[in-house]
């Protein structure tokens, strides 16, 4: 490893390489429901190559490919928020965190820090699905 190369972006949070996975294997997933476990060990195992062998710029690019699927399922009526919500809250948390390490990264998220915003606000709006069933089921009884 060069010592050039600066590892300080890892010093953030693990979040994103705990939680990400299996939310943007989710967001991935063609059908709806849990993801494959095979999509989510691609994902987990992408996330680790950046991690060990990877740089800030290349991380930041993969955040940037989950902004963008953050936000077309923010744009979606099909899709279940919850993986969206996960997902966009880890990165907004990570690119707000930026602001504290050198270099420009806070700076280069801006835009995505702002789609993340709309994208979640627009998933928090989401009305609840509706229940099938009496709400109180004990008054049945």
């Amino acid at each position: 490893m060069s010592a050039r190369r600066s590892l300080v972006w890892l010093g953030l949070t693990p979040e994103p390489e705990q939680e990400l996975p299996a939310a943007v294997a989710a967001l991935r997933s063609p059908a709806a429901g849990r993801p494959p476990s095979a999509l989510v060990a691609a994902e987990r195992h992408r996330v680790e190559q950046l991690v060990l062998r990877g740089t800030q710029r290349g991380w930041l690019r993969y955040l940037r490919e989950v902004t963008d699927l953050v936000v077309r399922a923010a744009g979606s009526r099909t899709n279940d928020p919850k993986a969206a919500l996960l997902a966009g809250e880890v990165v907004l948390d990570h690119h707000r965190m930026l602001i504290g390490l050198p270099g420009a990264g806070y700076d280069r998220t801006a835009l995505q820090r702002h789609e993340l915003e709309r994208a979640l606000a627009r998933l928090r709006d989401r009305p609840e699905p509706a229940l099938v069933g009496p709400s109180e089921p004990w008054s049945t009884i």
